[in-house]
């Protein structure tokens, strides 16, 4: 509820910033051309007075007028000149009411809009700068590299982001103040010139006529009463501000710092709703993208997205059905994808932490199935989260994976075995931390599609990480005395910590299960798997372009799943560049049993074993039947023909 509010408050605040703005903006044309309209009432009222003054000598110089028939005029004249009087003393009278009207009237608003409004603009400029060097500083932040050696420049940036958002936070609060501040002196700048207009044309009547009755000097009394109290609501309001402002200072830089806690974070995984910003990717050409700071949030089954300065968002995405996933994006970190139902790649987005990326992915998984229109969706977040772990677990324990020995195994326990025999109840099960570490990254796609593998390597030659190659560059293919073909799909590789038991693979495919179904990642890529007895190649059915190589002495454990026999895994151990070795485990889903897969595995290191000892490999090699060009092949093990393969190949296989 506390999580709902505060998103329900962050839209609520961008909202009605604008509405804020917008008001601001209207209360300043308004002011002008009230400004404009008391101007005109004093200089009226200037003009009332020269006007008298003009008519008070006029009326005087008509004794002095050279009148052909001037005779009889002395009356006229003397009259005149006691009118001169009554206009002088008018005069005097409208010159103090012009005298108030500037002092009382026309001097508060323009003191307003000089003052206040003023002000407000301002501190929007100042809002508007911040905010820009805030989204520059992010923008550096955003394009930080993942290599170890930026640390230095990260920190800078780090430490650049903090300052700015610490700036931009300061700004917003003045700026919001004077905002909810102008509410209140609104009301006290429309009232306070017409009241001194009042109070002038009281005074400048009283001396003439008794123009007002007892009863509107008391209801202007009231109204300068209210006044007063606004004022004090008003420094009462300025001083929780203050004391807001003082509070801000005392903060850590740690509320400011993206990624603090990057390596323990809280991530909640029940979300049914987020809001936050997000780097939008955007496609300028055919090679080149741009990235966008936008403000993101979700409603209901769907992505919207609210421009800065607009009043309310727009739909981005349906998120009914839809998957999400981590992915790596032009070098940058926390990048993660969204795809349609019917598997279009849709849009890429990047936060700003882990926690952020993490939340969202959950957050957005969650809605794709469509809790949101449950009961409690909270609820049933939590449920599914809980149990999404159980639906993928293997039933059967480890002890009955230990009693039904399988043609996994280590080399090194092999040698330890023919030595001695460890009892049965000796078997100490590890635990899951002891074979993985927590928190270890799952890659999904080491094997790309065909199609962008040849859209990657088009015009020029290509050099893969992995060791892809042509076909042709494994001439040890043609002498190895091994081939056996197995139509695989790739499942997913993670980082283990020992090699020691087959119990780290039924781990790791645990956890690639586990994952592929909490992120809703079904899309698999089919290969050929190929075992020699020197390597265990990954080749594309389509182009014959060989994906992955791996020497089968680096294999140091293999095994197939006890009740899904179709998933089978091994480890591979890999020298590192800074001299050490790293282990990795490679979990795939076969068209036929694990278990051949394995047998076949474990041929191909009997071969180097007994390559040692002619006689032995002569021994071995005596049992193994022969294809019609001279090579070895497992009985009953022919490759199978759901990827597509041609009747003529099937018949070459049967026929061996």
């Amino acid at each position: 509820w506390k999580r709902s509010s505060k998103l329900k408050l962050q839209e609520s605040t961008r909202s009605l910033l604008s509405v804020f703005e917008e008001d601001a903006g209207t209360l300043t044309d308004y002011t002008n051309q009230l400004l404009q309209a008391m101007q005109r009432v004093y200089g009226a009222q200037n003009e009332m007075c020269l006007a008298t003054q003009q008519l008070s000598k006029q009326l005087l110089a008509y004794e002095k007028q050279n009148f052909a028939l001037g005779k009889g005029d002395e009356e006229v004249i003397s009259t005149l000149h006691y009118f001169s009087k009554v206009v002088d003393e008018l005069n005097v009278l409208h010159t103090e009411l012009a005298k108030q009207l500037a002092d009382t009237m026309v001097l508060p608003i323009i003191q307003f809009r000089e003052k206040d409004l003023t002000e407000v603009s301002t501190l929007k400029d100042l809002f508007g700068l911040a905010s820009n060097e805030h989204d520059l500083s992010m923008a550096k932040y955003s394009r930080l590299s993942k290599k170890k050696e930026n640390e230095k420049v990260k920190t800078e940036v780090v430490k650049e982001v903090a300052a700015a958002r610490r700036k931009q936070h300061l700004s917003s609060l003045q700026y919001y103040c004077a905002l909810n501040a102008l509410q209140y002196r609104k009301r006290v700048a429309m009232m306070e010139p017409l009241l001194g207009f009042a109070h002038g044309q009281i005074n400048f009547f009283k001396k003439g006529a008794e123009m007002f009755s007892q009863s509107m000097d008391s209801f202007l009394t009231s109204v300068a009463d209210m006044v007063q109290s606004i004022q004090v609501e008003l420094e009462a309001e300025a001083e929780k501000m203050r004391v807001s402002q003082q509070e801000l200072l005392s903060l850590d830089d740690s509320v400011y710092t993206p990624d603090f806690d990057v390596a323990t974070p809280q991530i909640n995984r029940n979300l049914i709703q987020k809001a936050g910003y997000l780097n939008l990717r955007n496609k300028t050409g055919l090679v080149t993208t741009t990235w966008e700071r936008l403000y993101f949030f979700t409603q209901g089954g769907n992505l919207m997205c609210q421009p800065r300065g607009a009043v309310a968002g727009g739909l981005i995405q349906d998120l009914d059905n839809c998957s999400v996933m981590a992915v790596d994006c032009e070098d940058r970190r926390y990048c993660f994808q969204i795809t349609t139902p019917n598997g279009k790649a849709g849009i890429i987005l990047q936060a700003e932490s882990r926690k952020e990326n993490e939340e969202w992915i959950c957050a957005i998984n969650n809605i794709s199935r469509q809790i949101y229109l449950t009961d409690n969706p909270e609820a049933v977040a939590i449920k599914l989260n809980q149990t999404a772990l159980q639906a993928v677990t293997p039933i059967t324990s480890f002890a009955k994976k230990q009693e039904s020995p399988c043609p996994s195994q280590n080399l090194k326990n092999s040698e330890m075995e023919n030595d001695k025999i460890v009892p049965e109840a000796a078997v100490i099960i590890p635990k899951a931390e002891q074979l993985i570490a927590p928190g270890t990254p799952i890659q999904f796609d080491i094997v790309l599609p065909a199609t962008e593998f040849l859209d990657q390597n088009r015009g020029s030659r290509r050099i893969n990480p992995f060791g892809e190659t042509e076909d042709e560059t494994f001439p040890e293919a043609e002498d190895s005395l091994l081939q056996q073909m197995f139509v695989v799909r790739f499942l997913g590789s993670m980082a283990v910590k020992t090699d020691n038991t087959p119990e780290v693979i039924y781990e790791a495919m645990r956890q690639v299960l586990a994952a592929r179904a909490i992120h809703n990642i079904f899309r698999t890529t089919e290969s050929h798997l190929m075992v020699t007895s020197q390597t265990l190649r990954l080749i594309d059915p389509q182009t014959q372009v060989t994906r992955a190589n791996f020497e089968l002495t680096s294999v140091t454990q293999f095994a197939a799943h006890q009740e899904n026999k179709r998933l089978v895994g091994f480890v591979v151990r890999m020298p590192e560049s800074t001299g050490g070795e790293s282990l990795s485990t490679y979990v795939f889903e076969s068209n036929s049993e694990g278990e051949k897969i394995c047998y076949a595995i474990n041929l191909g290191k009997e071969i180097i074993e007994v390559q040692k000892d002619p006689e032995a490999l002569a021994q071995l090699m005596l049992s193994i039947p022969l294809t019609n060009d001279g090579k070895y092949v497992l009985l009953n093990d022919q490759p199978d023909d759901s990827d597509g393969s041609s009747s003529e190949n099937r018949g070459a296989e049967s026929e061996a």
